[in-house]
């Protein structure tokens, strides 16, 4: 480890942190429906879209409706994304003649970006028509993205308010979400992107000559703009295969650290959102110092482990001083390589700027365990927001437990009917995790994936389905995912991870926002101090801790000391 390793990563968090309250401040103001310096030119844009789709803006939902109402939105974007797909060899804007994508294929992708997982079992560059990756993958990165974060101001709506049934209107608060703050972000992103070296056009490819003189065609595309909101949405998916680890993806140092920064900005932001539309910022504060404090942690361990070399490389005489590069660009090096795999999995991004199969098995324990912990760490754009209220929630029911109080969250009875939600809710992501990675390591469509036997492999099996589950999209990199098996069950991981999660987490929404307020006492348990965010760390490390230690042990942990002692695999 070394001292430029640690500047460069303290001041990435600094710019994160600086950009938390002013960009945390403008979402409460849209989400609020209040005026901003984009409404004299988004205004006029949105009203003509709720009259053209019929829908009235000062008329809410309650969460039935509203779910109901995410439920088919979503289902149309799958259609539409999948006919895309399966007819991309018939429509135009497709330079490299590319066949129709496969049925399988085509359902594994479709399912990945409406759940703004974006796994992907293909070559982006190889398989994805530029029609396909604009109107298709793009489109969804934002609409994946906008989804999530309606679905967390459901939540935060349940808390603010008192003694009613109402939630918002989805339809405003995705084109709200859309208009104001994921578009023009990006925008300015896919500009910053274009000036340090990423392309943006519709030009197929070029012809490089390569320095023993041989001929190499070189894949373009419209990168930059995919590449906006891929990061700033928290999406993942690459224009290229190797995604982040691409030049056309991540040129230099500077895109790099425009990457990490708009990966964590939105996701970073969004709990000071929910601090102002509930009337105490410090409630938000406190989520994002407990989102914070595991994600530091995470880092400071992959750091170490990456800067402190494989050892079984060292002995075939391998320079250790650089530390495991490995599957590393020397552009970026450990530091910024362990920074990014670490952030990418704390959110639910799937973006790579290394190959984390090739990490020491300490340091690709830490990406595998930052998803398994819930994906909100500070999580996906929303989705880490309403999952790390989940976990708000057990923690002040263990609270009560502990002091003999009906526990309460921000003035509202925390009772049997919330708990068993939130349980519903944290379960389903092992109950898909765990029994999917149980299947494919007995069938052989599973085993035939693997690349690696051993602890390694099961290592791959687990990530692949917790990445799925977790609605991420990293992979490890050494699984063959591209299979009939591998396709149809990642793919139903990605949907029950999404879709099977929210749907008790939004009827907990439902259930809080019809209690009234109680007013705070003297015994109330503050949910702003040190002591809450310590408990609310610890219970996500110890539910977590829980779920899947069985698992790790038998994978990254037990790998990490079979490399101590000089088995190679």
């Amino acid at each position: 480890m070394t001292s430029i390793g640690w500047i460069q990563i303290v001041v990435l968090f600094v710019l994160v942190l600086l950009s938390v309250k002013p960009l945390g401040a403008f979402m409460a103001r849209v989400f609020s429906g209040e005026r901003t310096f984009l409404t004299s030119i988004v205004g006029p844009l949105e009203r003509v879209f709720y009259r053209l789709a019929g829908v009235d803006a000062s008329r809410e939902q309650n969460w039935r409706g509203y779910t109901v109402a995410m439920l088919i939105f979503n289902a149309a974007g799958f259609v539409l994304l999948y006919g895309l797909m399966r007819l991309q060899d018939v429509l135009p804007l497709n330079p490299q003649g590319f066949d129709a994508v496969t049925p399988d294929l085509a359902f594994n992708t479709a399912a990945s970006f409406v759940t703004n997982t974006n796994w992907q079992a293909y070559g982006g560059e190889t398989t994805m028509s530029h029609l396909v990756q604009m109107a298709g993958l793009t489109v969804q990165n934002f609409l994946s993205a906008a989804t999530g974060i309606a679905l967390a101001l459901v939540f935060v709506r349940a808390l603010a308010r008192s003694g009613t049934q109402n939630v918002g209107n989805f339809w405003v608060d995705v084109s709200r979400t859309t208009l104001y703050v994921l578009l023009p972000f990006s925008i300015v992103i896919a500009f910053a992107y274009i000036a340090t070296g990423l392309p943006q056009t519709l030009v197929r490819s070029i012809d490089a000559t390569t320095l023993e003189g041989a001929k190499q065609t070189i894949s373009l595309g419209p990168v930059a703009s995919q590449e906006a909101i891929k990061q700033f949405g928290t999406n993942g998916g690459g224009f290229f295969n190797a995604n982040a680890a691409h030049p056309f993806e991540n040129a230099t140092a500077i895109s790099n650290a425009i990457s990490i920064w708009a990966m964590l900005a939105l996701s970073a932001a969004l709990p000071y959102t929910f601090g102002k539309m509930v009337g105490d910022t410090r409630q938000g504060w406190s989520l994002l110092a407990a989102m914070l404090a595991i994600l530091v942690a995470g880092v400071l361990v992959a750091y170490w482990a990456e800067a402190a070399g494989n050892p079984l490389l060292t002995a075939l005489g391998v320079d250790p001083s650089a530390g495991n590069m490995e599957g590393k660009e020397v552009r970026f090096g450990t530091a910024m390589s362990a920074l990014y795999a670490v952030v990418t999995t704390g959110l639910s991004c799937g973006a790579v700027n290394a190959m984390h199969d090739s990490f020491t098995p300490l340091g690709g324990l830490i990406p595998l365990v930052m998803i398994q912990l819930g994906e909100v760490l500070p999580g996906g754009t929303g989705s880490g927001l309403y999952g790390m209220l989940v976990f708000a929630v057990v923690a002040v029911f263990i609270a009560g437990l502990m002091v003999g109080r009906t526990p309460e969250y921000l003035g509202k009875k925390i009772e049997g009917k919330e708990m068993k939600l939130a349980m519903l809710a944290l379960l389903i992501l092992p109950l898909s995790i765990l029994g999917f990675a149980a299947v494919a390591i007995v069938l052989p469509a599973g085993l035939a994936g693997l690349n690696n036997n051993g602890a390694h492999g099961l290592s791959e099996i687990l990530y692949a389905y917790s990445s799925a589950t977790g609605n991420n999209g990293s992979a490890f990199a050494g699984l063959s995912a591209n299979s009939l098996w591998y396709n149809l069950s990642l793919g139903f991981a990605t949907l029950i991870g999404r879709f099977g999660y929210v749907v008790p987490v939004m009827a907990l929404a439902g259930s809080l926002v019809s209690k009234t307020k109680v007013p705070a006492s003297e015994g109330t348990f503050p949910t702003h101090t040190p002591l809450f965010v310590a408990l609310l760390v610890g219970s996500i490390l110890i539910i977590t801790g829980l779920e899947f230690f069985p698992a790790l042990a038998l994978g990254p942990i037990v790998e990490h000391f079979q490399m101590l002692a000089g088995k190679t695999f």
